[in-house]
């Protein structure tokens, strides 16, 4: 069990996208340590049932619907986490995903290449994916920053991805967008410095959620033929679990621990980027 970091307990965390698996681990985490948790996400179903989760362990979370991509839709949402909590210290952008119109069928192109290629791909299906990915966190923070900047010891955590450093085949508009993410969380943090927010990032490594399970792994559970690839790149020879990222958080999250840190993006993937493949 990870120790508690007593600075952050009465502090205040806003979570995108907190009803996900990755994000609804670090939601959790952070309520043990004593933090008010706002889940906000499109799927109130899932939010409500974390939040409950929290609820029925101690802790004290609310759900909030809100499109992170729609700025009336959050600054309703900041209305209601304010008047329930008081104030916002960490916020934490971790609502993302891909759009089926921005996958390539194949790694590389072919003239006789069957499913969607490259010239095949829907513009609205990159929107979709830039406005989720990197959009809404520019918009979260700025309907949350506000507000931050009143805040004690404030801080913004972006979640990226092993594909903002390289991108991953298929996905272009996700790596994109996650590498204009990762570009904008050094941005934030050089803007906002001198007023003592702090903006970082994670990035995870390669861990099976509800998103990808269907990528990689077969019916059966074997390793698909990506996961094959994954899996010789990654010297651990495993997927992430959810836990394995709430070290990082906690750290980036406690300035007693890192309040000289800002615009670093830390990777959290068992080796992958280490790891030149031979």
């Amino acid at each position: 069990m990870k120790p508690i970091h007593e600075r952050l307990s009465g502090r205040t965390a806003v979570i995108t996208g907190g009803s996900g698996v990755l994000c609804s681990a670090m939601a959790k985490e952070l309520s043990r340590q004593g933090m008010k948790i706002a889940i906000v996400s499109r799927n109130t179903d899932k939010a409500e049932r974390a939040a409950g989760e929290i609820a029925d362990a101690g802790g004290t979370a609310v759900s909030v619907p809100a499109d992170v991509s729609a700025r009336d839709s959050l600054e309703k949402a900041k209305d209601e986490i304010i008047s329930r909590f008081g104030s916002v210290n960490l916020l934490i952008n971790g609502a993302g995903g891909n759009h089926p119109d921005a996958i390539t069928a194949s790694e590389t192109y072919e003239e006789d290449e069957q499913g969607t290629s490259f010239f095949d791909m829907d513009e609205t299906g990159f929107s979709s994916v830039f406005s989720t990915n990197f959009t809404g966190a520019f918009l979260a923070s700025q309907v949350f920053g506000k507000d931050l900047l009143k805040a004690e010891c404030p801080a913004i955590i972006n979640i990226s991805s092993m594909s903002a450093y390289t991108p991953m085949t298929k996905v272009p508009a996700y790596s994109a967008a996650k590498a204009a993410l990762q570009n904008f969380t050094m941005w934030m943090a050089v803007h906002f410095a001198k007023k003592g927010l702090r903006v970082n990032a994670i990035a995870p490594g390669f861990f099976l959620t509800a998103q990808n399970r269907g990528l990689l792994l077969q019916e059966d559970g074997s390793l698909t033929d990506r996961s094959n690839k994954i899996m010789a790149h990654t010297p651990m020879k495993r997927f992430g679990k959810p836990e394995d990222l709430l070290g990082t958080l906690l750290w980036l999250s406690d300035d007693s621990c890192s309040g000289f840190v800002t615009g670093v993006t830390v990777p959290v993937d068992g080796g992958f980027m280490a790891y030149s493949g031979v």
